[in-house]
């Protein structure tokens, strides 16, 4: 069941994005939104003596107050409880604390995504919330009027390690009764496999991962191509995907497919949001 969803929010457009369709999510669950600024006060106020930045805190939070208000008045929000946090965090890395520090079970965050993947993800904010969140993030990089959460693509290499996402993703895709397309992208040189290597992969994998149950097998779909990121790329357009799933690595890093013109050619040329899941 999915209860709360954590938005955390600049007051900028793709933040916008982003609550809207945290709004079109929480209707369909009957869930709360959590919307958190980050205030991240200037080192040079923190270093003030206490009753100055006392005061400087306080304006500035009541400064996001107002911000609030006037971000929060839309239409889409009627009906749907809204909660307003305000944490003097400057680590983005840290809403991983608000999130599970409320009960999140969710976050949906706003993504430019217009200059590439070594600022739009590595050492981004977005970067830092999607590797070291404990739960699944959601990026919105475009307005997305009605969004569904219907078609999806969870593009994977069946690997052991992939196990934990894959059982919170499909976890997760089954609360929203999403049609379920598993992807592996087959590369030339030294990623080939034979058609027995990858469906025997892909079995041993769905069979140790659904617990001896290979119904999940007919939905695994294998597409041949140069690259990564083209390989899903392609596939998702070609079904007109609502959303690409990809495991990640945690504080190790982003998976493979999020390093150089993969990542990039995910982020800046497709419109599909992109959801992260930790391994």
């Amino acid at each position: 069941m999915m209860k709360k969803i954590l938005v955390p929010v600049d007051f900028s457009k793709h933040s916008e994005y982003a609550l809207n369709v945290a709004s079109s999510i929480a209707k369909q669950h009957n869930a709360e939104i959590i919307v958190v600024h980050m205030l991240g006060l200037s080192e040079a106020i923190i270093n003030k003596d206490e009753s100055v930045e006392g005061m400087q805190a306080m304006y500035y939070m009541k400064l996001a107050q107002k911000r609030f208000d006037e971000f929060l008045d839309k239409d889409y929000l009627k009906g749907i409880k809204v909660t307003e946090i305000v944490h003097d965090y400057r680590v983005f890395s840290e809403l991983n604390d608000v999130a599970r520090d409320n009960h999140a079970d969710f976050i949906v965050m706003g993504s430019h995504g217009s200059s590439g993947l070594s600022e739009v993800f590595v050492g981004s904010n977005t970067e830092k919330v999607v590797r070291t969140s404990d739960i699944p993030v959601l990026v919105i990089k475009k307005p997305i009027k009605d969004f569904q959460f219907n078609n999806v693509v969870l593009a994977c290499e069946f690997e052991k390690e992939n196990i934990p996402s894959y059982k919170k993703a499909m976890k997760l895709f089954a609360l929203f009764n999403a049609k379920v397309h598993l992807l592996y992208v087959n590369l030339p040189a030294e990623r080939f496999r034979s058609t027995e290597q990858i469906e025997e992969k892909v079995r041993d994998f769905l069979f140790q991962a659904d617990n001896g149950n290979l119904d999940n097998l007919n939905k695994v779909v294998y597409r041949d191509n140069y690259s990564i990121e083209e390989g899903i790329f392609s596939y998702c357009n070609k079904i007109k995907a609502d959303i690409i799933a990809v495991p990640t690595h945690g504080r190790q890093g982003l998976a493979h497919f999020f390093f150089g013109s993969v990542g990039e050619d995910l982020a800046n040329h497709s419109d599909i949001p992109v959801l992260t899941l930790k391994m």
